[in-house]
Parts: C-alpha cells; sequence; structure tokens
C-alpha cells in the first residue's frame, strides 16, 4: 500500500511539473523574452516612432488575439494601450511611420478618430475584465474626458 500511496504522489508530482500553459499571451517570444517587454522597454527607453509603432501593434495583437489558459488579454495591457492610444502624438506618429502591415490592423485611415474611439473603449474593457481596476481607470477617464 506504501509504495502504490509513493508511485501515485510521484506521478502526481512529476505529470505537473511539465504543465507550461501561461496564464496570458505576452505578444510571442523574442530573444527569450516576449515581444512586449522587448518594445514597452524600447518604447520607455529610447522611443522611437518605429517603436511606438511595434508596440501600437503588439498591444493590437494582444487584445484581440488573446491567448493563455485565460482567453483574455493580460492585466493592465488593455489600460496601457488605451492610454497610449490616447496621447496626441500617437495617431499622427503612427500615420507617418507604421509599415503597410501594421496600418492593416486597422480599417480606417482617420486614426485620430479611431484612436480616440478605440483607447476609450480599452480603458472600458480594463475594467470589464479587471474589476479591480476601476478605482485606477475610472479616474482617468474623467480626466481624460475633460
Amino acid at each position: 500500500m506504501r509504495k502504490v500511496l509513493s508511485f501515485a504522489i510521484a506521478v502526481a508530482v512529476l505529470t505537473s511539473c511539465g504543465i507550461t500553459d501561461d496564464l496570458y499571451y505576452w505578444g510571442g517570444e523574442q530573444s527569450g523574452t516576449t515581444a512586449y517587454e522587448n518594445l514597452a522597454y524600447q518604447s520607455s527607453h529610447k522611443q522611437t516612432p518605429k517603436s511606438l509603432c511595434n508596440l501600437v501593434a503588439v498591444y493590437e495583437d494582444m487584445v484581440t488575439n488573446p491567448g493563455g489558459t485565460r482567453q483574455v488579454p493580460p492585466p493592465g495591457i488593455c489600460a496601457e494601450y488605451g492610454y497610449l492610444l490616447l496621447q496626441p502624438q500617437t495617431a499622427e506618429t503612427f500615420l507617418n511611420n507604421a509599415t503597410s502591415a501594421q496600418k492593416r490592423l486597422f480599417q480606417s485611415d482617420d486614426y485620430s478618430a479611431l484612436f480616440l474611439e478605440r483607447g476609450k473603449e480599452m480603458l472600458q474593457k480594463e475594467i470589464e475584465f479587471y474589476p479591480e481596476s476601476a478605482k485606477f481607470i475610472e479616474p482617468l477617464i474623467k480626466k481624460l474626458a475633460r
């Protein structure tokens, strides 16, 4: 009996170690880190028009094609993406510097109006997916509405 119990525990421990499903999708792997990690760092460290366009494309991929076990964007991503889209220079930078593949992610050429609408939508999605974020996102929405 003791051998059977020991064997069952060993099997349970070893099989649980093999589970590698990620809870969230972070934009694919690049050199051992995720695309999101690389681009977010690049964007905050030394932002260029190209890095901004790449970051918008990665965010769009993360929110429209969520992977992982939960099948929703990771916590904070919708808020970060929404805030980025609502920045005044983002639409113009994207219009002037995005590749044709990046521009095809959106079904419009009026990026100012599209990014304004999409930015507000993303802030609301953050609250929808993570209700505990309302305490932080709702004041931001009110401030941006002014």
